[in-house]
């Protein structure tokens, strides 16, 4: 079976694809690494718990780089070898009171989810209607689970570390993430969006959040594979790129 073993190139990979990433991973310039999803939750849940009973992990990396992807594919995975039960998924998107939260949000995720489940209790958050401008009054529960996932820009920072049991950088090149955000959100959001760039650029510098992952996936891969049960783990020169900020700036 392929998921039961490390994985350098995916089942859904073609040979023409296995020939570029070899000859890529042999000039020294990237290492193409295919690994399976499933393998990858196998790690998770046989990793220690730090979070009370709970197995958390962050899945950070720049706007538009494809974290939001990643993270519902690993929690599909996780639930595959749970009998279904699928692991919640919170977006620091959700906790942001608007754009000029971007980082100092934390301490709502530390009170409302991370300090009841270190103690055992279940949480629960507002979530934040960009909308409206305003947390919703209905509450988001957070139940005691093996695995949480939380998902967005600085998830992983520095203060989450001590609780994480996996931190995971996505990360993509700044021309297509730009891309992605304004084709998912529209033009309107630019002014606020070209700010934000600037401040997770300067965090992501400061915090060394690439260099300190455990895991650096490519939101972008181009080689063929199966999306949905493969991702692409950057290595040598394309992970050392990403561990100096954000994979280049957006202007």
């Amino acid at each position: 079976m392929p998921d039961a073993r490390p994985d350098r190139f995916g089942s859904g990979t073609t040979a023409p694809a296995r020939r570029a990433a070899a000859r890529a991973g042999g000039a020294g310039v990237t290492a193409v690494v295919f690994e399976a999803y499933a393998r990858l939750a196998r790690r998770v849940l046989a990793g220690p718990a730090r979070l009370g009973r709970t197995r958390l992990v962050a899945v950070d990396g720049p706007s538009g780089a494809g974290k939001s992807v990643f993270a519902a594919r690993l929690a599909d995975a996780l639930a595959a070898l749970s009998g279904g039960e699928r692991p919640p998924v919170v977006h620091t998107d959700d906790l942001l009171d608007g754009w000029d939260d971007q980082l100092t949000f934390w301490p709502r995720l530390e009170e409302s989810v991370l300090a009841p489940l270190r103690a055992g209790r279940p949480g629960a958050y507002h979530r934040y209607s960009w909308v409206r401008r305003s947390f919703l009054p209905r509450p988001v529960p957070v139940p005691v689970a093996p695995v949480l996932v939380v998902e967005g820009v600085s998830a992983a920072r520095a203060a989450a570390r001590p609780d994480l049991t996996l931190a995971v950088f996505v990360t993509a090149p700044a021309s297509l993430r730009l891309t992605r955000a304004v084709g998912r959100d529209g033009p309107g959001i630019l002014p606020e969006l070209r700010r934000w760039h600037v401040g997770e650029r300067a965090h992501f510098l400061a915090d060394d959040t690439a260099a300190r992952a455990d895991l650096v996936v490519d939101g972008a891969p181009t080689l063929p594979h199966d999306a949905a049960r493969y991702y692409v783990r950057r290595a040598g020169a394309a992970a050392r790129a990403a561990s100096k900020g954000s994979g280049g700036a957006i202007r």
